[in-house]
């Protein structure tokens, strides 16, 4: 069965309030800590554990779950300064053993016997991993490594001050040096937002910072846009698209210009697209590439839906598949027949130029 159950879902909802309503009955002392904005918060957050649960249940994936678990924590530890680290991670381990119990008892209206089960092995890993989680284990982003790293770190200071003209001259700067624009795209401009949303993960700037430096980075790149569309044609088509209703598309609007940028006439339909619309634009534009992005695992049924339906209907056509969605996954996308993994726009741009089966 199709474990992709709408928030508003009545069956959903029940369970999301059932574990919502036992979490604070068990543990009273969480109704003084917890004011009213963080019971809204806490509340949203039992419908995303719940869905991202379903998810690798779908999937028969322990580990979406569990890396999903370790995300969380992290993430919790870090916004949640007055508690001790300790409280936190008592407060996350009751919830998973919560949800064991609730879906355990009352999971039958969505689940399988065996998806039950399934859910309740997940749940126990969760658990321990998040137990054993240490200091160390906690995410490295990989910033510090790779080229250009002064005139990285040059640009995400620009960002994190508010500086937006001098974050465009760094930028400018670096294309008058020299450098090519794809290093710029993959070096600085991605590397650069990737380490954005580790710092908000970590709680050292606001969701909207966040948001004011994908804004500043979209404008970056529209300046370098006469340059994309002014290069020699290649024959070849490309559509792209965010699955889901993604907020996060940058990296597949990057993609989507890097391949403008070599030669490939490019139509990046959006986020929140329907198989329909996806099938309309293959005919329409007669791509030799389909590239569906995913940034959250709940959306990988969508992904897995949109991957089998294009090559049902056109078999011969290449399609890949990347994103966050797919980093704690195993290899779904060989299952659902797609022909490539990854998540770097120029591995991609090289492999497509002379496609092989990966």
């Amino acid at each position: 069965m199709s474990l992709f159950v709408p928030f508003n879902d009545p069956k959903f909802t029940t369970l999301a309030q059932m574990i919502y309503r036992i979490q604070f009955e068990k543990d009273p002392v969480l109704s003084k800590e917890f004011d009213d904005r963080r019971k809204r918060l806490m509340y949203a957050d039992i419908t995303y554990n719940i869905s991202f649960l379903f998810t690798a249940v779908r999937f028969q994936d322990e580990k979406i779950f569990t890396e999903y678990a370790k995300w969380l924590h992290e993430l919790l530890r870090s916004l949640m300064k007055d508690f001790t680290k300790e409280r936190v991670t008592t407060i996350i381990v009751d919830h998973f053993r919560i949800m064991k119990t609730v879906i355990e008892e009352e999971g039958s209206s969505i689940l399988s016997q065996q998806e039950i089960s399934t859910a309740s092995s997940y749940l126990l890993s969760a658990v321990n991993a998040v137990v054993e989680q240490r200091e160390d284990d906690f995410s490295e982003s990989g910033f510090l490594q790779g080229d250009h790293l002064e005139i990285r770190q040059a640009y995400l200071q620009a960002l994190l001050e508010g500086e937006t003209e001098k974050a465009e001259e760094i930028i400018e700067q670096a294309k008058s040096s020299g450098i090519p624009l794809l290093d710029i795209y993959e070096h600085i401009l991605a590397k650069t937002m990737h380490e954005i949303g580790v710092l908000w993960h970590r709680n050292i700037i606001s969701v909207d910072k966040e948001h004011y430096a994908t804004s500043v980075t979209q404008t970056v790149m529209s300046h370098y846009f006469e340059e994309i569309f002014s290069r020699p044609r290649k024959n070849k088509v490309l559509v792209s698209l965010a699955v889901g209703s993604e907020l996060h598309e940058m990296g597949i609007r990057m993609l989507s210009d890097i391949f403008e940028h070599e030669g490939w006439d490019t139509h990046y339909l959006g986020a929140g697209v329907s198989l329909e619309k996806v099938m309309e634009a293959i005919r329409l534009y007669k791509p030799q590439l389909v590239a569906l992005s995913v940034t959250m695992p709940p959306y990988l049924p969508h992904c897995e839906e949109m991957v089998r339906g294009i090559k049902e209907a056109h078999p011969e056509l290449l399609v890949a598949v990347g994103g966050q969605g797919f980093k704690s996954a195993s290899n779904l996308w060989r299952d659902w027949g797609a022909d490539y993994y990854g998540n770097k726009a120029i591995d991609l741009l090289r492999w497509a130029e002379y496609p092989c089966k990966s």
